[in-house]
Parts: structure tokens; sequence; C-alpha cells
């Protein structure tokens, strides 16, 4: 049974991990199965990767587990489970064998495998760590946190909001559409005030007072106050007014705590902490957040309906290397402004096309080393997953290591960014009613003006660009003189013909 499978997947994986006790926390996002650990030098990483469902690793505030979309979702609260289980009992677990213990790593080819490549890879990652370090990039990081968990009741209602459209646009059961509508604007309405719990949660102060400040914004009565000599309208300021109340509720939380008495802190600290940080935002936050959201939106808009191909080459070649930077982070708010204004974010749909691009690389790489079983297995396998818009398998194992093919997967994510910017300054603009998916998986949730046939045909023409695109310049130019004869094993020796000696190892572009 499916349950029995994702259980196992979880049973698996906690012994690798360092058991039980080694976790402080678990959570997931959208493909990923994030786990704080107390000693990472427990985890057996080789071990974990070679795990069937495990398509990568990525080392970051926590340990992240790449499962994919939908599998992730699953084996989590398996995986919670067990470690629930694990400690209430009073005795340390036995020491019996994993429920789904690894296969053993196949002996490696002579040259470069794929294994090898994943070392690079980790190294990549790990270097990327120490430069992405900074102050700046730890606080986008912390940002992407508090959207992270959102992003599931985004893609639901999302999804709603497109099939509400549909039976709107085609007279299809009047009846349900206000219901429909209902739902899925539901969660939107209140969006500020998750984000204001989630603000408050991950900055260190108290979760509902970090909501309730932000609730102010999405309150109907604030239609009442005049501030800078016009009425504030429910809902200013948005997401990013929610960000920036809840950030400012952590601030005098903190300050109170230090400076109240503990027999008076009950009652004093989370009262001053609403109304001081309530003022601020009615008085001023709300105002300036509102001007920030209408410019994102209004900059957006104009970006693509001018710059049209130029402004998607840019944004489809440059997200990958944004991604490898950790500066993707910052975007999640822009994305979460422009859905609350317009219903859909149009950067998505652009930003998707770079997914393309390492896919048709991937597949390059895969015809030009014919006799490299090692890392064709390794594409095979990731493939799913990258059509899927789960790119982590792919850059880490492939396109990164070997330099030159991440190169050119960037240069097929520019080709299908600046196709779906060209149609977009031709009139048919669109974007998707949720973050997180991309690749097939953002269809189900594509939305424009022109019509869902144009939006489709778009949005499909650019993946077939950046695919094509990605390909033929991997295929063409992503290789060196000395890569190509490097990275092929050498033929297994005939028998009683002593093996070659160690390949060369390549140095990648």
């Amino acid at each position: 049974m499916p349950t029995d499978k994702n259980r196992a997947t979880a049973a698996a994986i906690l012994p690798l991990v360092g058991g039980p006790d080694n976790i402080t926390s678990v959570a997931h996002c959208m493909t990923r199965l994030r786990i704080a650990l107390r000693d990472r030098s427990l985890v057996r990483h080789e071990e974990l990767k070679a795990l069937p469902a495990v398509l990568g690793v990525v080392e970051d505030d926590t340990y992240q587990i790449v499962l994919g979309p939908g599998t992730v979702a699953r084996v989590t609260p398996e995986f919670e489970a067990l470690v629930a289980e694990a400690r209430t009992q009073a005795a340390p677990a036995p020491a019996t064998a994993p429920a789904a213990a690894p296969e053993p790593a196949a002996a490696p080819h002579p040259g470069v495998t794929a294994a090898e490549l994943a070392d690079r890879g980790t190294a990549l990652k790990d270097a990327r760590k120490a430069r992405n370090a900074t102050p700046f990039k730890l606080f986008l990081r912390r940002v992407a946190n508090i959207f992270v968990p959102l992003i599931p009741a985004l893609i639901g209602c999302g999804i709603i909001a497109g099939l509400n459209g549909m039976l709107t646009n085609l007279g299809w059961l009047p009846a349900l559409v206000p219901a429909l509508a209902a739902i899925s604007s539901g969660f939107m309405s209140l969006i500020a005030v998750f984000v204001g719990h989630n603000t408050a949660k991950e900055f260190g102060g108290t979760p509902v007072l970090g909501g309730a400040v932000a609730a102010i914004i999405v309150f109907p009565g604030v239609a009442k106050i005049d501030a800078f000599g016009q009425h504030l309208s429910p809902g200013q300021g948005g997401v990013l007014g929610a960000l920036a109340a809840a950030l400012l509720a952590v601030q005098v939380e903190k300050w109170c705590r230090k400076r109240v008495p503990e027999a008076l802190d009950v009652l004093v600290t989370p009262t001053l902490t609403v109304l001081v940080s309530g003022l601020v935002t009615l008085f001023g936050l709300m105002f300036l957040a509102g001007s920030v959201s209408t410019a994102i939106g209004t900059s957006a808009t104009w970006l693509l309906s001018t710059g049209g191909a130029f402004a998607g080459l840019v944004l489809g070649g440059l997200f990958l290397p944004l991604v490898m930077l950790g500066l993707h982070q910052a975007l999640i708010p822009i994305h979460t402004t422009l859905i609350e204004q317009t219903g859909y974010t149009v950067l998505l749909p652009i930003l998707a096309m770079a997914g393309a691009g390492q896919v048709g690389a991937a597949i390059a790489v895969y015809f030009r080393l014919p006799r490299n079983r090692s890392l064709r297995t390794t594409i095979k396998s990731a493939l799913p997953a990258g059509f899927l818009g789960v790119g982590e398998p792919l850059i880490y194992g492939i396109s990164l290591p070997l330099g030159r093919p991440f190169v050119t997967a960037c240069v097929g994510g520019a080709a299908g960014g600046a196709f779906v910017g060209l149609f977009n300054q031709l009139g048919v603009g669109f974007g998707s009613t949720a973050i997180g998916p991309s690749g097939w998986a953002l269809f189900p949730l594509l939305d424009g003006r022109a019509g869902m046939g144009a939006t489709v045909a778009v949005y499909a023409g650019g993946l077939a660009v950046g695919y094509l695109t990605g390909f033929a310049a991997t295929y063409f130019f992503g290789f060196t003189r000395q890569m190509r004869p490097e990275l092929p094993p050498h033929p297994p020796p005939a028998a009683g013909t002593p093996a070659a000696g160690p390949a060369k190892q390549p140095v990648p572009a």
C-alpha cells in the first residue's frame, strides 16, 4: 500500500540522519523534507542519497532532503510519527536492521561517475553556503521561512480560483461559482494574519501577537481612519505591511520582556506590543507598505509590457545563478504581493523557464555521454522531477559540477523567458495564481487576461523553447575538448587483460 511505501521511506531515512535523538524539528515545503539536526556529523550523506526515493540533499540552515512534490507531503507525517514513537519508548531502540536499508553502492566506474559529480556538487553547495552566510542573505532565508509554510494553501486556493474562472467563462454550474469564489478568496483575504503569525514565530516573538498586529491591516474598520490626509483601505500594504508590522511587534515585545516586572508581564507586555505596533502600523506602515506594493505591481507590469523579450531573457537567464547565490528568496514577498494585487504573479512563468533550460541541458548530457552509464542513470532518475520543476538533482548532480552545462542551461532559460516575455508585450499577459510549482506542475495554476487557451499555448511554447535551446546549447557548446574523452568510463577490459589505471580527473569548465 502507498502508506507502507511512505513509511518505509521514512524508516530508511531516520537512521541515516542520526536517529530520533539527533532531530530537533521536522517540517516540509513543496519538495523537501526539512530537518533541524543537533549534530550533522552523524548524517550518512552518501547512503542517504543512494535511497531510491531521495532525489538529492541540500545543506542549509536546515538539512533538506529532496523527495519531490506529493511524496514529501506523505513521507513527512510518517517520519514525524516514527520520531515520536521512538521518543516515547522507555529504553533506546534495539540495534536492529532498518526497515528499508539502502542497497550497497555499485563499484565505481573508471572515469568520472555520478558519485564523483555528486561529490563535486556537494563541495559547490558547501562553498555556496559559506558565501551565503552574510547578514543580508540570512535575513532573506528567514523571510523565505515565513512564506514557505503558506505555499500549500496558496496552491490549493489558486487551483480552485482557476477552476472557478473556467466555470464562469463557460457558464457552467452558476450556483456553485459563488461558493468556489468564497473558498478560493478566504485565505487570500486573511493572508496578512498568517504572515504576521509566521514572522513573529521566525524572529523570536509570540506568534499570536504578530498575527494580532497584522490583523489590523485587513480589518474593515480601518476605512474610518484618516492617515496622511486620506482614508486607509482594508488590506492596504498587504503582506509587506504585515511583515513590517510583525517585525516591529517582535522588537517591542522583546523590549518589554527586558524591562517589565515579571508580576506585570502577562498584562503589560501583550498590551504594549499590540498598542504601540498597532498605532505605528495604522499611522505609518500601512501607508508606506501600500506605496511599495503599488510600485511593485506597476513596475512588474511596465517591465513586461515594454521590455518584453529582453526583460524575459534577463529574468529567465539569471534565475539559476540567483538560486545559487540565495537571492531568489527575495522574490517570494514580491510574488505574494503580485498575487494579492492582480490574482497572479507574472514573474513566475518566466522564471520557470530556467528549469526548462536545465532539463534540456541534462538531456543533451545524456546523449553526449552514451558510454557513461553512471551519469545516464542519474539523469534518467532525475528527469521526471525536473519536468515537474524540481531541479536540484540535475543542478547539483550534473550541470553545476560539470561547469559548462550549467551556463548553457541558463542560455535555455533565457530563450524560454524571452519567448514568454515577447508574448506578454504583445498582449498575452498571464501568471501563476500561486508560488511553489514550476515546469509542468504550473499548468493548473495559470491564469491571464488573454484566455486560458492562449495562456496555456504560450507557456507550453516557452517550455519547448527552453528545452530545445538548453539541449542545443549544451550539445554543441557544453563540453570542452578535454571533457568529451575523459567523461565516458573506459570500456570493461577483455578477459585476461589487466584493467586500465585510474582515469585522469577532468577539471570542470
